[in-house]
Order: structure tokens, then sequence, then C-alpha cells
């Protein structure tokens, strides 16, 4: 079945940037390419929320607490979904994992995201 690994995270100052990387294995790159493909975040006690999302042909949405600051965007070639994040804010701390919009695959063990000063 496919696997998702996710990277790139770390701890960073607000107002720093980081980009996220999250490659699917075990996957085709023509069925990958086919796929709408998002990011989702779960701070602690909360639930995994989603954060931004990216069709198959390229179309990007946001949610509203992330819009302008963080840009979605995607290597079918290399099977890779990407998330740009600047101007972070200490509430951005969170786990980040990659997904289809419908969830259709196993979750990767995500990535940490911490900021703070």
């Amino acid at each position: 079945q496919v696997q998702l690994v996710e990277s790139g995270g770390g701890w960073v100052q607000p107002g720093g940037p980081l980009r996220l990387s999250c490659v699917a294995s075990r996957v085709s790159r023509v069925i990958f390419s086919r796929y709408h493909t998002a990011w989702y975040r779960q701070a602690p006690g909360k639930q995994r929320e989603l954060v931004s999302s990216i069709t198959a042909d390229g179309t990007t949405s946001y949610s509203d607490s992330v819009k302008g600051r963080f840009t979605i965007s995607r290597d079918n070639a290399k099977n890779t979904v990407y998330l740009q994040m600047d101007s972070l804010k200490p509430e951005d701390t969170a786990v980040y994992y990659c997904n289809t919009v419908l969830k259709t695959w196993p979750w990767g063990q995500g990535t940490q995201v911490t900021v703070s000063s």
C-alpha cells in the first residue's frame, strides 16, 4: 500500500519559514498525479485539521488561519507535495501530515513543527 513520509519540520522562531515535503511511495507517478492531495496538522489536544489542498490540476486552497502565509505545491514527477510556510506563528505548532483530500492512504508519521521564541 501507499507509504507517506513527511519531512522538513523543526523548531523555528516566530516569523520564520519552514518548507515541508511529503513523498508518496509504492504508487505510480501516474496514479499519484490524479489525486487531490492535502496537508493536515494536529496540535496537542486538538483534532487533526485540513491546512491546505492542491488538486490534480494544481488548484490550491487554504484554511483561513494560514491563507497568505503558506503555499502548497506538488511535483508529480517526484510523487512529492510541498508546503512552504512563511511568517510562522506559535499557533502553527503541530505535527503536520499529508494525505489525499479524502484521506485515502495510511497516515505517515508526520513531521513536528514547533514555533516559539
